[in-house]
């Protein structure tokens, strides 16, 4: 396909974007929570606001709002957008998410965007290696793990366990059974992972690495299509991950991330784990597997994850779903 149609199909993404995401957001808020009246004769034939009463709450006329929604973005101003914020009770994930839509639809070409790097700096490596008691990783908007240390491998184990590289977040979340396993929390997970994807969608439609794992996964995932429908963005840079490691057990870790600026949509992950805890004595036994070059997974302890069978050294004997 010819650079021109690459474009032409990707602009046309990005309005079926801002007509879902318009839709989906109207959708979800009731005529109570806009503060707006209901009688008791008012049948609806739409979920959450309409069309009109979204445009009365915005400040604009329903023909605009209609142009909206159909992914007429030329010239959009800050004002309408500020009135779609209030309107549609947009939170700063949503209302930039909102913002990157229209923005790229309103233009005539693709916006000129440094590639984001594949390959991660040494001196960003050698910061990573330095953490020997904190797992980290750098990681791009793909859910690529461009970068590990040791101990990020140890405790990603099974993540790093399929061989194709570079180990990818999102593919793992929806594509490997061990994923739900993995992650105590699979299903906020799973959400989280989708509105990220989503959000990244937003900023860059033109990436086609990106583009084309959405499309993997919606073709392999049901659950991740259905969720994918939802249109809902998120950005998150801390929180608590809740995992089960195959040797060590339950680890609930605090996250943060770190954006690389000088590295065009790469990031530094890091876990933690609070002072004399539990997961700070799994850790520690993970950080000397680390240090031997021994794999955590492997001999015995995969036969454990693979069975279920109790592990010496954690809770490995749940059930996998």
């Amino acid at each position: 396909m010819t650079e021109h149609g690459d474009h032409s199909d990707a602009r046309g993404d990005v309005r079926a974007q801002i007509r879902e995401f318009l839709t989906t957001r109207r959708a979800r808020i009731s005529p109570e929570q806009a503060g707006l009246p209901v009688y008791g004769g008012d049948r609806r034939r739409v979920p959450g606001l309409r069309r009109s009463e979204v445009a009365s709450l915005a400040g604009i006329s329903p023909e605009y709002m209609t142009k909206l929604e159909r992914g007429n973005a030329t010239g959009v101003s800050d004002s309408v957008i500020d009135g779609l914020v209030h309107a549609l009770q947009l939170d700063e994930a949503e209302r930039a998410h909102l913002e990157g839509l229209l923005r790229t639809a309103g233009t005539s070409r693709p916006p000129r965007r440094r590639p984001a790097r594949q390959a991660v700096r040494p001196t960003v490596q050698r910061i990573l290696d330095s953490m020997t008691l904190t797992p980290a990783f750098v990681l791009n908007g793909r859910g690529d793990i461009l970068a590990a240390n040791d101990l990020g491998r140890a405790l990603f184990a099974p993540v790093f366990a399929d061989p194709a590289l570079p180990a990818n977040l999102s593919s793992f979340v929806f594509l490997d059974q061990a994923a739900i396993e993995f992650f105590r929390d699979y299903d906020k997970v799973a959400n989280d992972t989708v509105a990220l994807l989503r959000a990244e969608a937003g900023r860059d439609p033109y990436d086609r690495d990106l583009s084309d794992l959405i499309g993997q996964l919606s073709t392999r995932s049901e659950d991740f299509r259905r969720r994918w429908a939802a249109h809902n963005v998120r950005i998150h840079t801390t929180g608590v991950k809740l995992v089960h490691h195959p040797v060590v057990g339950d680890l609930d870790l605090p996250f943060e991330f770190f954006p690389l600026p000088a590295d065009s949509g790469q990031s530094i992950l890091t876990y933690t784990a609070e002072p004399e805890s539990p997961t700070q004595d799994a850790l520690n036994l993970l950080a000397n597997w680390a240090a031997t070059g021994e794999s955590p997974v492997a001999g015995d302890a995969a036969d454990q994850w693979a069975t279920g069978a109790p592990s010496q050294t954690g809770t490995v004997g749940r059930s996998r779903a």
